[in-house]
């Protein structure tokens, strides 16, 4: 239900938005403005972006917690989404997605409403997680085969024979 007022209440406020900036600015300036939005939001995004995928990159190399810079990067993802979206509320909402402080408060709030189970990371190197399921099975030691299996020499053509 949430959801659906949230589609309908962001176009209704873009609109009431560009009804309102159109009429002081007129109808150039406010698309000026919303082209203008898109290529600074772009190069913001695309900035902050690779700032975040450094990031992510050094947690997993260290082996640290992924889960701020994830966020971050995703948030970031948000907020480009947003700035390319044509309107003054979502461009509101996606520069300040692009604040840092702004997105540790929306982490920090989402933290409160999700728990997290379990997480694990890794292991101890070559060890591998053993599974629920044990198969038992007998085997025998084959020893490796010396030269040609001889399969093949029948199905050679003679090379001294023309071919047709």
């Amino acid at each position: 239900m949430w959801l659906f007022a949230f589609f309908v209440a962001v176009p209704i406020i873009e609109i009431a938005l560009f009804i309102q900036v159109g009429g002081w600015l007129g109808l150039l300036w406010t698309l000026a403005i919303v082209v203008a939005t898109a290529i600074l939001g772009t190069y913001l995004v695309r900035r902050q972006g690779l700032e975040q995928l450094a990031r992510i990159q050094a947690s997993f190399s260290e082996l640290s917690d992924p889960t701020r810079p994830l966020a971050h990067g995703a948030m970031i993802l948000a907020s480009g989404l947003l700035l390319l979206t044509p309107g003054f509320f979502t461009d509101a909402v996606g520069f300040a997605l692009l604040i840092p402080g702004v997105r540790d408060a929306v982490m920090a709030y989402l933290a409160k409403r999700i728990s997290v189970r379990s997480f694990t990371m890794g292991g101890q190197p070559g060890q591998r997680p053993m599974p629920d399921d044990v198969v038992e099975g007998d085997f025998e030691e084959v020893s490796p085969r010396t030269g040609p299996s001889g399969w093949t020499q029948k199905d050679l053509p003679d090379p001294g024979k023309p071919r047709l």
